[in-house]
């Protein structure tokens, strides 16, 4: 048995890592040589007006754009390199919590079954709707804030020929660190299944996933997602899917509270150098999420239940007749 389960998870590991490498190499590639750019300068440029909404001053668009296009470590390296007030750091800490990373874990998460254009629509109006309501409603955090940490100093490349070969050494270590974490967790995952424990699993999970609105099925996909994040989680996801039968509707809810509240841990112990509050960060994207998924599963059933209810209706009308 043992010997079954290690071989079968290693393949659908490798079969998983190969899936959505096919996704993270080229799209980290192209993000990085965009910062050698104009094109990432030129979108600062353009945002930099709109930040006063936002409660930000026009040079917090740099961590911004770093944070979206590239990840939170890149966001925060930005936000080390500018003299920020406590609510600034803050608001872009909120921010880059539900938004950071877009084009790769939005693209892979795509891979679920779940729209792309629907994930990128929800983290982005997540981010720009919390830094509204944080700046209308925090009056205070007007100190500089204090970091705790600096960013390490790397060497900028010379010419096109280190750029490109920096990029894909980037490209090709994101893939190969997706591997070290897919392949182990899709062995371990074989295991617990062939042993039953990820029956018993779900059973214990199954009141907070029917609390909001989800069958207890989605359980792996929503501890992969919360404990991972996205992007790594995501190996896990698809096959969790693919495996358990679980429907596209909780599959969107499931996605919809993930975009709004993944990878807990890390995303918020790394903002504890930076001087903020990190507690409040963590209950407002979990009070978010959990919000947020079970408004859609209230109207998600609400008009199952009218479709449902049209079909019998139309049906006896049929049958009468």
């Amino acid at each position: 048995m043992w010997m079954s389960s290690l071989k079968n998870g290693g393949l659908t590991g490798l079969k998983t890592t190969w899936s959505l490498g096919k996704v993270i190499f080229p799209i980290t590639l192209i993000v990085f040589l965009l910062q050698y750019t104009p094109v990432l300068p030129w979108i600062m440029e353009k945002i930099s007006p709109f930040m006063r909404l936002l409660g930000l001053s026009g040079d917090a668009a740099i961590p911004l754009v770093l944070g979206n296009f590239l990840n939170l470590y890149a966001g925060i390296g930005g936000i080390l390199s500018l003299d920020l007030t406590v609510k600034e750091v803050f608001i872009i800490a909120v921010m880059l919590s539900f938004s950071h990373n877009l084009f790769i874990e939005s693209t892979v998460a795509s891979k679920v079954g779940v729209k792309i254009w629907l994930i990128v629509t929800v983290r982005i109006g997540l981010a720009l709707l919390s830094a509204i309501i944080i700046n209308l409603v925090w009056n205070g955090g007007s100190d500089i804030a204090k970091y705790g940490m600096m960013p390490p100093q790397q060497a900028e490349p010379d010419g096109w020929g280190e750029i490109v070969l920096l990029g894909l050494e980037k490209a090709g270590f994101g893939v190969l660190q997706l591997a070290l974490i897919v392949i182990p967790l899709m062995i371990i995952i074989q295991v617990m299944k062939d042993l039953k424990w990820m029956d018993a699993f779900s059973r214990w999970m199954s009141p907070a996933t029917r609390a909001l609105g989800m069958n207890e099925n989605t359980s792996t996909t929503m501890v992969a997602g919360l404990v991972i994040g996205l992007a790594y989680g995501a190996g896990v996801m698809i096959q969790a899917v693919k495996e358990d039968g679980v429907s596209k509707k909780d599959v969107t809810i499931a996605f919809l509270f993930l975009v709004a509240c993944h990878a807990v841990v890390e995303d918020t112990v790394i903002f504890i150098p930076l001087g903020i509050p990190v507690l409040p960060l963590l209950l407002i994207r979990l009070v978010t999420a959990i919000l947020l998924t079970m408004l859609v599963a209230y109207i998600w059933n609400k008009v199952d239940a009218k479709k449902e209810k049209e079909l019998h209706y139309e049906q006896d009308y049929n049958n009468s007749i």
